[in-house]
């Protein structure tokens, strides 16, 4: 009877004839066997239908709510490309001082020229980024077409508002300057001489509620301003300044500028003087007054900065919003600290039995200890020239570890 055979009467052939026997899965995968089900088995409908979120597209589809843009067609635009660039090679003077390293450029231009071409869809991304369009409109979203200059006066010096940049609350204590283009049709983005067109400007915090925290702060409201003349625009809330608490991190400041199709009645949204610092009667939905005002008002312009707590806002706090200064701190969680083990494998004994003592305990005999080794007048013993040189014989694996890094000052030893 041949070995085969043999197997087969036994009922011990795993894989040479017949049916084998029924054992444990187990897989062998790139040399190493595997416990269980092995890579690629088929899951039931139930588990695809608890790991996949299926979402309708048209529901889960952005929408443009801003102004669209008229381009000229791709041909003019080369052609005016290719015309500038045959212009600039012809200049003989412009090449001598780009050869000499003595050409100037006005970065001024520069700025101006990237505000115009893809400055503001780029403007746009970094709003996204940040959460702007989501936390104020939902799934909507507009690319700014009216540039926005917004700039904070600090004494002799003007911090601008650009891209999300960190403005300090000790530099925005004072209303900025604010300055646009009132003339320029957002979709052909050309000043054009016409009928007066009138402007409303919102700036809102939407981390800054901390009664309602889906609701914004609504920190200054301009409407009806005529022709970009911010100075001469109905005040519907004076402007106060950004407050974060300290703790919370960075806030987000956000200016919206919208265009209205005619002069619109915002007294609904007056803010008395009494109320200038009562930060429940400042609370505000952007979605909501966009809803409203949908038909009348379309969002052209945008820009933000971070803000986070200094010095400056305890002053703020006490005298001006009248109420306490918060102070926040993060609650960490204890960290995880599985069973103790009878038998720990391949972990130091005396750092996995210190996992399950007494911090305080820990901290304390780890003073001692060099307390020990540090003398009144002479201070601690001068470390060894060559630590690693000197052998350590007849001690356990785990305190020829410690001991070495006590040597080589390393660990936990350098806590104190």
């Amino acid at each position: 009877m041949s070995f085969s055979n043999l197997l087969m009467k036994s009922g011990l052939n795993h894989g040479l004839r017949g049916t084998p026997a029924k054992v444990g899965l187990i897989s062998t995968r790139q040399g190493h066997r595997l416990r269980g089900k092995p890579p690629g088995v088929a899951r039931t409908l139930e588990q695809r239908l608890q790991e996949e979120t299926v979402t309708d597209a048209e529901v889960a589809a952005r929408i443009n709510i801003g102004f669209p843009q008229l381009k000229e067609s791709r041909s003019a635009q080369l052609k005016t490309r290719l015309e500038h660039l045959k212009t600039q090679r012809s200049n003989k003077q412009l090449e001598q001082l780009a050869r000499s390293h003595k050409l100037i450029i006005d970065l001024d231009k520069v700025q101006q020229t990237y505000v115009q071409t893809t400055g503001q869809h780029d403007l746009r991304l970094l709003a996204d980024h940040y959460g702007i369009f989501e936390h104020l409109y939902g799934s909507a979203y507009f690319v700014p077409r009216v540039p926005l200059s917004i700039r904070y006066e600090l004494g002799d010096t003007l911090t601008p508002v650009y891209n999300g940049n960190v403005i300090k609350p000790a530099e925005a204590a004072k209303a900025p300057v604010v300055s646009f283009d009132g003339l320029m049709d957002p979709i052909t983005g050309k000043s054009v001489a016409g009928p007066d067109s009138y402007w409303t400007l919102l700036a809102t915090n939407p981390d800054a509620h901390y009664t309602n925290p889906p609701a914004e702060c609504l920190h200054w409201f301009i409407g009806n301003i005529p022709n970009g003349r911010v100075g001469e625009g109905q005040v519907l809330a004076e402007y106060l300044p950004p407050f974060p608490p300290k703790g919370v991190g960075y806030q987000r400041m956000v200016f919206v500028l919208y265009k209205q199709q005619a002069v619109m009645d915002l007294g609904t949204y007056q803010l008395a003087a009494s109320d200038y610092s009562n930060l429940e009667k400042r609370t505000f939905s952007t979605l909501e007054f966009y809803r409203q005002h949908q038909e009348q008002l379309t969002p052209a312009g945008l820009a933000f900065y971070q803000t986070n707590w200094d010095e400056s806002l305890t002053e703020l706090y006490h005298n001006i919003l009248n109420i306490k200064e918060p102070v926040y701190e993060y609650d960490f969680p204890k960290p995880y600290l599985s069973d103790q083990k009878f038998f720990p494998l391949k972990q130091p004994f005396n750092l996995y039995m210190d996992k399950h003592r007494d911090e305080k305990q820990l901290n304390k005999e780890y003073l001692q200890r060099k307390l020990a080794k540090t003398h009144p007048f002479d201070g601690p013993a001068k470390p060894l020239r060559f630590p690693m040189a000197h052998p350590i014989r007849d001690v356990p694996s785990w305190l020829k570890t410690e001991i070495r890094k006590q040597r080589l000052g390393t660990g936990r030893v350098q806590d104190y």
